[in-house]
């Protein structure tokens, strides 16, 4: 399964793809990895001997056309799926549509429940006991798309949002791993 990483941070999840496929656990080729901005995830690529690529906001007159630059590098990847791996920028219908459930997802919380950039906080501000971590397919809402995966996180007495989420960042990195080995293995690629 030929698949393109997007990262927009640390690429810790990133990082835990290439150390699956590194040991043998996922059968993918990682065509390149992709950013919005030089990055530690960009590093990390870089580190690892892979392409990589960065379309910059900032270096397109308005969102359409940043949009129309990402849709083209990433169809002149030819992916089966593109991983949006801490990816933190939303890409326009258009593009969902061109890759039209072929990108994947992680989001922070147990969707439907609390979508969108807060998703931790706005679980703790709730009052929830049980969060968790969401994988799933983009599509042109904001964390709207079909769910493929997903696991729970329980909350904890004195949890902050920082120490609520280095738990489900744990959970989120093994869970975007088994969601690509499902994927993988179900020939879907």
């Amino acid at each position: 399964m030929r698949i393109v990483v997007m990262v927009s941070g640390s690429g810790t999840n990133l990082q835990s793809i290439l150390d699956a496929a590194g040991a043998g656990l996922l059968d993918v080729e990682i065509a390149a990895v992709g950013a919005d901005k030089e990055c530690r995830g960009i590093d990390r690529a870089r580190a690892a001997g892979l392409e990589t690529f960065v379309v910059a906001p900032g270096d397109h007159p308005d969102r359409e056309s940043w949009n129309r630059a990402l849709e083209a590098r990433l169809a002149a990847l030819a992916p089966d799926y593109i991983v949006f791996a801490g990816f933190m920028r939303i890409v326009d219908a258009r593009l969902v549509e061109r890759f039209a459930r072929r990108i994947v997802n992680t989001h922070p919380a147990l969707l439907p429940a609390f979508p969108g950039a807060h998703g931790v906080r706005d679980a703790l501000a709730y009052g929830v006991r049980i969060t968790g971590v969401t994988v799933h397919f983009v599509d042109s809402g904001v964390d709207t798309g079909p769910i493929i995966e997903q696991a729970a996180v329980p909350v904890v007495e004195g949890d902050t949002e920082e120490t609520l989420h280095e738990r489900i960042k744990v959970q989120e990195r093994s869970l975007l791993v088994t969601t690509i080995k499902h994927l993988s293995a179900a020939g879907l690629g």
